[in-house]
């Protein structure tokens, strides 16, 4: 479980290194300039890592039953 927990950063370090990387108003995705879609996109996977991460933990399945 202590693993799983270390995704988190994933999405944190994709908004962290994007500007660098992707500061560019052309290719447009989804009408939106590339850095502005990458960074939502990342919003998007907090919103996934962290639905797994409760997902994995061993205490939600303990007090469920």
């Amino acid at each position: 479980m202590k693993h799983v927990r270390w995704l988190v950063l994933l999405p944190f370090l994709g908004m962290l290194g994007g500007p660098f990387v992707l500061n560019r108003v052309e290719p447009l995705v989804f009408g939106l300039p590339l850095l502005l879609a990458w960074l939502v996109a990342c919003v998007v996977a907090s919103s996934a890592v962290m639905g797994v991460i409760y997902l994995c933990d061993p205490a939600r399945s303990e007090t469920e039953q």
